[in-house]
């Protein structure tokens, strides 16, 4: 017996050992070809899934597949995916093949005369398509079925070659015709020169607006109601409608209005409003005495009803001053005014110009008595509506008093907090210096924020003025325990309200607490066991506006049975876990293992749930179960080429730091590993990513890391050390915890020591930049992004949001928890450019020159330091890219320029001609250099 099952095991071994030696190593151009699932829409009624398969540089392809995992239909060139909520039809856009459009491009093929998308709607009945040729726009229902509505492009025609009549032209301009089509029977409706149309979220009506007369239809705004075919004109007349806004059922209607008149340089807009009957009509115009004198109503404002409908909340703004048209522009001083004291450094301002040109202020009219109130005025930041604009106060809040200050501090900054009276305007100031933004409780109770300059959370209750500190240290251990940057410690969030505001839902590092908002009871720990056994539990919520990935405005019913994400921080499994608050009892495990969950989402009218698993070696596909979790149904196969590659494993290690704290992270080892080979090594990390050990890392043209896959593939290990800081001492405690985590690996014996590489990213690339200076152990280093000094980077600017850098340095990832002034030999210290001298590394350094993160002049004098002192170093500039190069093209160049710098230096491979000669400026874009 014992012999039969030994030879059965090396049968098995040579068997794996055949089928690996099948398989061959993953190239850039395979990655090119991975697919991600970029779209999933389960049907309400859960007996179908959609999902849609992207590669990396090719066509869409959407996949229609019944939950027994059997495929009913594919499309390829597919995107933009609806299911109907009656989960009858699924509506989706096709556009051209990729290639064909490239063909045409290279052709020089005008933009208007390129393919036109398609509109597709399948049946689930029939299992057929219907497709509608050039595609201009289209609209589905959000909460009924039955109707789609969608305009093609009509345009020219291309034999007319230019002869357009003026009528045609002027129909065109005028909008394209609108087509209604009942889903069922195929019926549809035509309505000319529509150029906008809305469907109601709750009942059959659609609403549309025309310029023109023609036929049947007059100019104007129109309501369909599509159960009864009975039609209304509810505006008349050709006018510019702005910021449309239909209530949920369809019964009430506002939008912005100005008749059209080509005589009027400036159009002044009206609120108009439709109560149910009659036509619309003008409740605020411009001359209104009711609006500030010098402002105006705004069409950047959106139109809101509050939930009950007694009010619409609009937007007006102060009139901006008219430009000078008798000054020429080359006349004028072209000059920024910074201003040592102003609010907002006028870098921010700059950065924000475009938005504060679109302003406008919330302001209410109350729909019974027309009255308009203004709530928001230029003190405050922002303001929040209470109970879906039916309390009758607003919150706002202002950080001005304290903007300055923000220039070094960052978040979480400091806001006063005022109570604003929605029947007259008149602000309460309720909190002063408050390190926090507040929020509103599901039904509009309380107030509530999490203060972080003592870790509590508070409340405060609305028709009594009551403030309330419903944890302490003591009780709840609200604050993050693993902050490690000279700030104020963040919190773990909550999970939400239970309904009638009766308590908030809190979470502390593992468990979820059920919190009095008064204390009027002590805190109870629903989840019991998170603690002690390390998991991290969270309440799923399915009550999400998928389409809006919101969550919906109602509270947790505390009775139901709860559903559960649990991740165990020592063991790095996953979980879905199910919970009776009522009973007290720890949660029940449902699924738990050695993988990564995510994605679930439920069926609306059905326990049917989807979800994805991972590990290392497994695609995150589509899986289909329901609420028990007893049976998994593999419905989606994004990706099975990986069986013909060489992949690899992923473990777990640990070590101790210099510093004496034991430490972990993951080790990714090629396939078939052999412990009695020396392999080269790549050291990738950036703060702490042990506890994604079980995350897949798709294959992929990564814009500023190295592809784990592609380096396992080919024959190298990828380590990833966890990294734990202290103030002051950032680069210090890289190379405490990096490399001691190094040189236990090479202990072991599997290490090559003489071919060990390092790569990392910003956070990432300064910290082997300053490894750089320390340590001559590895053979090569790509550092991206990185700050190598301090100093020049303290006083700049993040050119992505215009903030000043200081308050990154002082108190959060660069750690150094002090000014240049207060601590300049930290900054010294910290700064890899002091002590390049040192380098005795071949650097590759990725910095572009539009990077709003890091200041592009760091990657410079990075690399002049290294030229100056005649150390090998290269630096690629991505033209016009950001942080990262985000262009598919320049990904992908990157990620084949990087395997060749390491393939060089580990593996011994030739050097390339961009790095053995450079390329000359004369010869970019002809020659590659590859």
């Amino acid at each position: 017996m014992k012999k039969g099952f030994l030879i059965s095991i090396v049968l098995l071994a040579c068997a794996s050992s055949i089928l690996w030696g099948q398989q061959r190593p993953l190239g850039h151009e395979d990655v090119l070809k991975w697919k991600r699932i970029t779209e999933t829409k389960l049907a309400n009624d859960g007996s179908f899934v959609v999902y849609k398969t992207q590669p990396w540089k090719g066509d869409t392809k959407v996949y229609i597949t019944g939950t027994n995992g059997q495929e009913i239909a594919s499309f390829e060139f597919a995107n933009s995916i609806n299911i109907t909520p009656n989960s009858k039809h699924v509506v989706f856009t096709m556009q051209a093949p990729l290639d064909s459009i490239r063909q045409l491009k290279l052709k020089k093929v005008k933009k208007d005369k390129m393919p036109k998308n398609k509109l597709a709607l399948y049946s689930m009945d029939s299992k057929t398509v219907d497709l509608i040729e050039n595609l201009k726009s289209y609209k589905l229902p959000k909460n009924w079925s039955g109707y789609v509505a969608y305009q093609v492009e009509s345009g020219k025609k291309e034999e007319a070659k230019g002869d357009e009549s003026k009528d045609e032209k002027k129909e065109r301009k005028s909008g394209e015709p609108l087509y209604v089509r009942e889903l069922d029977s195929k019926a549809t409706q035509k309505i000319p020169n529509v150029s906008q149309y809305y469907f109601a979220e709750d009942e059959p009506i659609l609403v549309y607006f025309t310029h023109r007369d023609n036929g049947d239809f007059s100019a104007g705004l129109h309501m369909i109601d599509l159960t009864t075919g009975s039609q209304n004109q509810i505006l008349s007349g050709k006018f510019d409608l702005k910021q449309f806004m239909l209530n949920k059922d369809g019964s009430k209607l506002a939008f912005l209005a100005a008749p059209e008149d080509k005589r009027v340089k400036k159009k002044e807009y009206g609120v108009y409003f439709w109560d149910g009957s009659g036509q619309a009509q003008v409740i605020l115009d411009s001359g209104d005495e009711q609006i500030p004198t010098d402002w105006e109503i705004s069409t950047n404002g959106r139109l809101l009803f509050s939930e009950n409908n007694n009010r619409l909340f609009i937007g007006i703004a102060p009139i901006r001053p008219e430009k000078d048209t008798t000054v020429l522009d080359e006349e004028r001083p072209v000059v920024d005014i910074w201003h040592w004291n102003e609010p907002i450094l006028q870098t921010r301002q700059i950065n924000q110009k475009k938005s504060r040109l679109r302003k406008s202020y919330l302001t209410v009219i109350h729909l019974d008595t027309r009255k308009l109130v203004q709530l928001e005025n230029e003190q405050y930041t922002g303001i929040s509506l209470l109970d879906e604009g039916n309390a009758d106060q607003a919150i706002a809040w202002s950080n001005l008093p304290y903007a300055v200050q923000g220039m070094w501090e960052g978040s979480p900054g400091h806001n006063d907090f005022y109570l604003v009276d929605l029947q007259t305007g008149r602000s309460e100031l309720i909190k002063t210096d408050c390190r926090a933004r507040p929020m509103v409780s599901t039904n509009g109770k309380y107030l509530y924020w999490y203060q972080a300059i003592d870790t509590t959370w508070h409340t405060y209750k609305l028709n009594s003025r009551q403030e309330f500190v419903i944890t302490t240290q003591e009780t709840i251990q609200c604050a993050r325990e693993l902050n490690d940057v000279p700030n104020l410690p963040g919190s773990y969030q909550t999970a939400g309200w239970l309904e009638n505001d009766d308590a908030l839902l809190i979470y502390d590092r593992y468990d979820i607490w059920k919190v009095d908002p008064e204390n009027r009871e002590d805190a109870v720990n629903l989840t019991q066991n998170g603690r002690e056994s390390k998991i991290n539990y969270r309440l799923i919520r399915f009550d999400t506006d998928r389409d809006r990935g919101s969550i919906a405005p109602k509270g947790i019913k505390f009775s139901e049975l709860h559903y559960l994400t649990g991740h165990n921080e020592v063991s790095r499994h996953d979980g879905f876990y199910s919970i009776k608050f009522t009973k007290g009892k720890t949660p029940t495990e449902l699924l738990v293992g050695p993988f990564k969950l995510s994605g679930l989402q439920k069926a609306k009218d059905s326990h049917d749930v989807l979800y994805t698993k991972e590990d290392f070696n497994t695609f995150p596909n589509i899986i289909g179960s329901n609420l028990k979790f007893k049976t998994h149904t593999q419905l989606s196969d994004a990706n099975p080429q990986q069986e013909e590659f060489i992949w690899g494993t992923a473990e777990l290690v640990s070590w101790t730091s210099l510093d004496g704290r034991k430490l972990e992270g993951t080790l990714h080892k090629p396939a078939n590993f052999d412990p009695g080979k020396k392999y080269p090594m790549i050291v990738n990390f950036y703060e702490k990513s042990s506890q994604g050990l079980f995350g897949h890392r798709i294959p992929e043209r990564h814009r500023s890391t190295v592809d784990y896959h592609y380096y396992t593939s080919n024959g190298y290990l990828v380590f990833n050390p966890d990294v734990y800081y202290k103030e002051g001492y950032p680069g210090e405690d890289a190379f405490n915890c990096v490399m001691p985590g190094v040189t236990a690996l090479i202990a072991k014996g599997f290490v090559d020591e003489d071919r060990i590489g390092a790569q990392g990213h910003s956070w990432g690339g300064y910290q082997v930049a300053y490894l750089a200076t320390r340590t001559n152990l590895f053979a090569a280093i790509e550092s991206g992004a990185p700050v190598v000094n301090m100093f020049s980077a303290y006083g700049g600017i993040r050119w992505g949001s215009g903030l000043n850098r200081s308050f990154q340095y002082e108190h959060t990832q660069s750690r150094i928890g002090k000014s240049i002034w207060e601590s300049p030999l930290r900054f010294i210290e910290n700064s890899p450019i002091f002590t390049m001298d040192k380098v005795q590394t071949p650097i590759l350094i990725m910095h572009n020159d539009d990077d709003g993160a890091v200041p592009w002049y760091q990657g410079i004098e990075y690399f002049i330091a290294l030229r100056r002192l005649g150390k090998p170093a290269w630096l690629l500039n991505y033209n016009n890219a950001d942080h990262w190069p985000t262009r598919i093209e320049d990904k992908h160049d990157f990620q084949i320029r990087l395997a060749q710098f390491f393939d060089h230096y580990l593996k011994g491979k030739p050097m390339t001609k961009w790095m053995k000669d450079g390329i000359q400026s004369i010869d970019k874009g002809i020659e590659i250099g590859y």
